[in-house]
């Protein structure tokens, strides 16, 4: 996704989780990074890339703050792929990560979630960053490469949210005193 164009994320639309004792919410996971990737269990590319990476995504990023989320966008084949094949699809594969089932269109064959980001089909992966924006948006097979740089240098980032609330001082407050710039001082 280009950065001169950046949205904020729209929430999901869930009709059920998996993996996850508290289903997370995008509100919620404010502040920070998530890694959200939509897949189908008939989808030969999500079954041989897409969720195998998911998973490694999570395991070398376990001990940061990244938010890994699998979302089940049913669009084609609904008749099979029920939640309860999903539960044993996700025991199977042994998918670790909490996983969403996209909640069916009222009115469509487009499942809500997958409408709601333009979602061209599955596998998606969708990065967003800690201001809640759409970092990241792709379509199709992706590198290990590329999604691990984009996801480390988005960790990176300082968090919005702690830099609104403290601030950079200068001189001395009842928290301490901070080192002053010399190259300001100089003037």
């Amino acid at each position: 996704m280009n950065s001169s164009y950046r949205i904020a994320a729209p929430e999901l639309a869930v009709s059920t989780w998996f993996n996850s004792p508290t289903p997370p919410s995008l509100e919620r996971l404010r502040g920070r990074v998530v890694f959200l990737h939509a897949f189908q269990m008939l989808c030969p590319a999500c079954v041989s890339h897409g969720l195998p990476q998911t998973q490694r995504v999570q395991a070398v990023f376990r001990e940061t703050d990244l938010q890994v989320i699998g979302l089940h966008s049913v669009f084609e084949h609904h008749a099979v792929m029920t939640p309860d094949a999903l539960k044993a699809f996700i025991h199977e594969y042994r998918l670790t990560f909490p996983i969403a089932v996209d909640q069916p269109s009222d009115d469509g064959l487009i499942p809500k979630t997958m409408e709601r980001y333009g979602m061209r089909g599955t596998p998606t992966a969708i990065i967003i960053g800690r201001d809640g924006h759409v970092e990241y948006h792709r379509f199709g097979i992706e590198d290990d490469m590329v999604i691990g740089a984009r996801l480390a240098t988005l960790l990176a980032a300082p968090n919005p949210d702690v830099a609104a609330k403290s601030p950079e001082t200068r001189g001395c407050t009842d928290d301490g005193c901070t080192i002053p710039n010399t190259h300001d001082e100089c003037r």
